[in-house]
């Protein structure tokens, strides 16, 4: 399976969170692009959506949070929900790139035991079993 890095949600707002999908070359893990605000039920729940549809077939993801701006409680709560589906599926779900502000929220909240949490895409892909890179935020 092949994915291309296609516009998959999003609108004219440039706060609104914005998804593509980037990967599927053999033996690499499908990466979820998002950029801009997950604040808002629909939004969050867009990310759950595509999450659920890509990683059955694709069984490795990595969300890319580097230009998200902010999360509320729909946004955390989605993120859990699907951390937990894809866990119980025994799926590979990794978030990468937080923002300072991110990375403390999902402290805060204890989330960051619950998320695995990486400095960089390349860091997440290494922990998938690709090569060595940097060590997981913790």
């Amino acid at each position: 399976m092949s994915f291309s890095r296609v516009p998959l949600g999003g609108s004219k707002k440039d706060k609104q969170l914005k998804i593509s999908l980037e990967g599927g070359r053999a033996g690499s893990a499908v990466v979820l692009h998002c950029h801009g605000q997950m604040i808002f039920h629909g939004e969050a729940r867009e990310l759950a959506n595509i999450v659920t549809d890509v990683l059955p077939s694709a069984r490795r993801m990595i969300v890319d949070l580097a230009v998200v701006d902010s999360v509320d409680s729909a946004g955390l709560g989605e993120l859990v929900l699907t951390q937990m589906w894809a866990e119980a599926l025994g799926y590979e779900l990794k978030f990468a790139c937080p923002k300072k502000a991110l990375r403390q929220l999902f402290e805060i909240t204890n989330l960051i035991s619950v998320f695995d949490v990486y400095a960089s895409v390349a860091a997440a892909m290494a922990a998938m079993g690709h090569e060595q890179v940097n060590p997981r935020l913790s």
